[in-house]
């Protein structure tokens, strides 16, 4: 696939956020959830290398957040960092400080023909993330991305899938935090010994307030300003899709806007709601309620699940069976904390997830196996926001979701 110059700067940022002008003397609002770096994780697993293989990788995008160096790959015992590159060049030479790494391209259209290149990890603006992965595919290089797996564009879904199927042999990634987090990476470890048996109800929460008064966080062409809270789902709908590695098939969703009439101004895509929530059918059968909230309160990326043997809200509870089932296995070694990262690699931000899923990439190439959360649950995680927020705006009508398979 050619992308020209003009096109791939005209339509894509290799940034997370570009510097947005704030009133003098205003002081940027802290961003939320790098600083949940607490995680219990088994100190008796240590990290054993198995192979001495270094992928050579490159990592796009410094911006606001400085996310492409937070998921420690620059640290990584196998790894080779090749390149790194922003857009912007005062950040593309911050990132090249950071990161100890001499060469440098200007843009991810460069960077993905150099040949000596494995592996990239895009961190860019969020309406991006599936055209640069399939970028990077075209040009035979594993991929991860930093979440959603598309913004706004559903047609970009079918597009990412496509070129999942027509390159198998690469790994595609998408980074979300929440399935790295303490409780969810029990769960899962749970439900697939089927301590749970099917899921009866989810819950999942990404409630990210703003300050009033403060500068909002700066965004590429102000992405961030042109969507809608549905649009940004991963962190609230992981709390299902992680779990099972199940997908949902309709939902019912309703929106707040401002109590105020004259702050209901409408965005570039006619948006006025701060937050939605969906009701959603699961593949299961069970029901799952999902939350994106920008209202004021704590910062949240949470949830929790009730089976038909046993739930799980920060801790195992269940009934006779459930309890028998939780016992029997742990008694035959079923592991329920993280183990041990490589040295140099830290577990870094949103609940100590971000060193875990840059390991778990390397690791994915290395192994030839798929990562923790490949295509299929990126887009089970993102695309029903899409058909969630369809139905906010036509006040709850029920909306059948795509379901997703390689």
């Amino acid at each position: 696939m050619h992308v020209s110059r003009r096109h791939f700067l005209s339509a894509s940022a290799l940034a997370a956020g570009a510097s947005v002008a704030q009133p003098k003397g205003a002081a940027a609002e802290a961003i939320k959830g790098f600083d949940q770096t607490e995680t219990d994780y088994d100190k008796t697993a240590r990290w054993t290398p198995f192979t001495d293989r270094k992928v050579r990788v490159g990592i796009v995008g410094h911006g606001v957040c400085k996310f492409g160096l937070q998921f420690g790959l620059q640290h990584h015992p196998n790894v080779e960092l090749v390149a790194v590159s922003d857009l912007f060049p005062d950040r593309r030479a911050e990132m090249a400080r950071q990161a100890r790494c001499a060469k440098t391209y200007p843009s991810l259209e460069e960077m993905v023909e150099d040949d000596t290149i494995e592996a990239i990890y895009c961190a860019t603006d969020a309406p991006a993330h599936a055209r640069h992965a399939i970028l990077c595919m075209e040009h035979g290089k594993h991929v991860a991305t930093a979440v959603p797996a598309f913004r706004g564009d559903i047609d970009d879904a079918e597009r990412l899938l496509e070129c999942c199927r027509r390159n198998r042999g690469l790994v595609y990634a998408m980074f979300e935090t929440s399935v790295f987090h303490d409780d969810l990476f029990a769960m899962e470890k749970l439900y697939a010994a089927g301590v749970f048996g099917r899921i009866v109800y989810a819950e999942g929460e990404y409630c990210h307030p703003h300050v009033l008064g403060t500068p909002a966080l700066g965004s590429y062409k102000d992405w961030r300003k042109n969507g809608c809270p549905m649009w940004y789902p991963t962190h609230a709908t992981a709390y299902y899709v992680g779990v099972t590695h199940k997908g949902f098939v309709d939902v019912s969703c309703q929106g707040t806007p401002p109590f105020d009439e004259d702050q209901r101004v409408p965005n570039a895509i006619g948006n006025v709601f701060n937050s939605e929530v969906g009701l959603f059918r699961t593949a299961e059968g069970g029901i799952a309620r999902m939350l994106i909230c920008h209202s004021q309160g704590e910062y949240l990326e949470a949830g929790r699940i009730r089976g038909e043997y046993g739930g799980f809200n920060q801790a195992f509870a269940g009934d006779p069976t459930g309890k028998r089932r939780y016992h029997d296995a742990l008694k035959g070694g079923l592991r329920l904390k993280k183990g041990a990262l490589p040295p140099g690699v830290e577990p870094g931000g949103h609940g100590g997830s971000h060193g875990y899923l840059g390991d778990d990439f390397i690791d994915a190439i290395l192994r030839g196996r798929r990562p923790a959360v490949d295509v299929i649950d990126a887009l089970n995680m993102t695309t029903p926001g899409y058909y969630a927020h369809l139905s906010a705006a036509k006040g709850g009508e029920t909306m059948k979701i795509p379901q997703y398979s390689l």
